[in-house]
């Protein structure tokens, strides 16, 4: 069983794998905004401020980064129209953020026999999709996905595995009630490729049932 440091479990995807794999008999070790519930309390928006919440870590042998924000509103979210401070704040939490967990665990996750790292990007972030709307949330999706490119090419020396995954269009308060995917069944789907990753399969954008998807 695996200890695992999930980010953003209070709602959606994140508490569909907190559930999920503290089922499977994981430990879990959850981050919230505001610390309820017997999580980390943890301001994404604040890279040093990541990086002094989770000096104290335990060791952990996966990372999930999860947590994330849509952006601006739809009709300000246009490359014609842009919320120019919701699309920094998108860009801090769906692309900085997930680095800046990233290097804060990484003295947790070096105690681990075998270290992952797992971040939760979107369909949205594909080059193969050329579409303008949400473009803030496109555009940070499609950066954290080169982000961790890099981490995973820095990394493999020290056979840590670095992936993005694509967990489709899920109904979660994000995604909305017409969506395709259930969270429950993306989790489980999550936490297979979690258990299965190897170096072999580093720097890889993959779909949450394990097909690679392309960048």
């Amino acid at each position: 069983m695996a200890n695992i440091l999930i980010t953003g479990v209070n709602r959606g995807i994140g508490a569909a794998l907190h559930q999920a794999a503290s089922a499977n008999g994981h430990h879990v070790i959850g981050t919230t905004r505001d610390g309820r519930n017997g999580t980390i309390s943890l301001e994404l928006s604040d890279p040093a401020a990541v990086a002094d919440q989770l000096r104290e870590l335990p060791q952990i042998d996966v990372l999930i980064n999860n947590a994330g924000i849509i952006g601006p509103k739809s009709d300000r979210q246009s490359p014609l129209s842009m919320d120019w401070g919701g699309m920094s704040e998108t860009f801090a939490i769906n692309t900085i953020a997930p680095l800046a967990v990233a290097q804060a665990a990484l003295p947790a996750l070096r105690k681990s026999e075998r270290p992952r790292i797992l971040t939760i990007s979107s369909q949205m972030a594909s080059f193969a999709t050329p579409k303008s709307n949400q473009i803030a949330y496109r555009a940070s999706k499609a950066a954290v996905n080169k982000v961790m490119q890099g981490l995973a090419v820095e990394l493999e020396p020290e056979g840590i595995p670095v992936v993005v995954i694509n967990p489709g269009w899920v109904r979660t308060d994000m995604g909305g009630t017409g969506a395709d995917e259930d969270p429950n069944d993306v989790a489980q789907g999550i936490l297979a490729i979690m258990e299965r990753l190897t170096i072999e399969d580093t720097g890889k954008f993959l779909r949450f049932t394990g097909e690679e998807f392309p960048y």
